[in-house]
């Protein structure tokens, strides 16, 4: 929820506060964290490739909130390519949390049977 705040926080800056040259760059990477984060959060409730897909949606729809909130922001427009970025990097995160999950159960197996 943090994460989240935090985002909401940078979507309210106007335009001309926003550092230029990131672009899709820093959607992808913040909604990666998210991605990562939500992922984190649902796989204590449910299998791991539930809890991809649950972390992708969830990011993707507040993807969608973000591009909305965007709309009421001056000098910022809502954009469906951010959007498509948001949700991209929600994936990305979404497995590479997975994949470093995996890891750390097979490093445990090794630990625990030596």
């Amino acid at each position: 929820m943090l994460w989240m705040a935090a985002i909401f926080g940078f979507s309210s800056l106007p335009g001309s506060a926003v550092p230029g040259g990131l672009g899709s760059y820093a959607h992808f990477g913040v909604y990666a964290v998210l991605g990562a984060l939500l992922f984190v959060a649902f796989s204590h409730e449910t299998a791991h490739g539930r809890a991809v897909a649950y972390a992708v949606l969830t990011a993707s729809l507040y993807g969608v909130t973000d591009e909305i909130h965007q709309a009421f922001v001056p000098e910022r427009v809502p954009d469906v390519a951010d959007w498509g970025m948001d949700t991209l990097g929600a994936l990305a995160g979404a497995l590479v949390a997975l994949g470093a999950l995996r890891i750390l159960a097979r490093y445990r197996e090794g630990s625990s049977s030596s």
